[in-house]
């Protein structure tokens, strides 16, 4: 199993959906896993990073998720999506990882992630000197505002806002009901834009 291979799975790989992969693993077909690890390497490596920033940690605990999702593929019945429960995998064994060294979890947002966030739309255009500093200005704050967010508001925001996941779906990630999840979410927007909003609105 290396999530560090440049394989791309063909056109007839691609036709086959991620349920079809996991019957065939459960099965013995060891290949079939292979396939999923291409597909969702980055975005698993992706979820991680936003927990530590050492790039080989990244990589381990990758390695690690995966390997922890095919010894217990045999668990796996579809009730959810492969990526939502590959997901909580990735998410556990980060924060795992992170008590174990006695550190807090911390989350992190990229300027690429700060283009999805929905007051990003505000600052796309005159890319003037002072606009650019503005934009600086938001990505660091947004930065701030997320890594300040109690770890279950920070999670579910995550999901929400940056993966695109629906409610049904966090709410199995995180393992509590749908009307919980609607309640952090709102309460994170909430306070990130209490952060943003004085930037945001400052001419």
């Amino acid at each position: 199993m290396n999530v560090d291979s440049d394989n791309r799975p063909d056109a007839t790989h691609d036709s086959q959906t991620d349920l079809q992969l996991v019957r065939k693993v459960q099965h013995g077909d060891r290949g079939a896993f292979d396939l999923l690890v291409i597909k969702y390497q980055a975005r698993v490596a992706s979820i991680i990073g936003r927990y530590l920033h050492d790039h080989q940690d990244v990589r381990d605990l990758t390695q690690e998720a995966f390997i922890k999702a095919f010894r217990a593929i045999d668990r796996f019945r579809g009730d959810s999506a492969f990526y939502t429960w590959i997901y909580r995998i990735a998410v556990n064994t980060a924060k795992n990882h992170l008590e174990f060294m006695g550190r807090r979890p911390q989350a992190s947002a990229d300027a690429q992630e700060a283009e999805n966030f929905d007051n990003g739309s505000r600052l796309r255009s005159n890319d003037t000197p002072e606009r650019l500093l503005q934009r600086d200005q938001v990505q660091s704050a947004l930065k701030r505002a997320i890594a300040a967010l109690p770890e279950e508001l920070r999670s579910a925001f995550l999901l929400r806002e940056y993966d695109g996941l629906s409610y049904d779906e966090i709410a199995r990630i995180l393992d509590c009901p749908i009307g919980t999840v609607r309640s952090r979410i709102f309460r994170a927007r909430d306070a990130v834009e209490r952060q943003l909003g004085p930037i945001l609105d400052a001419d």
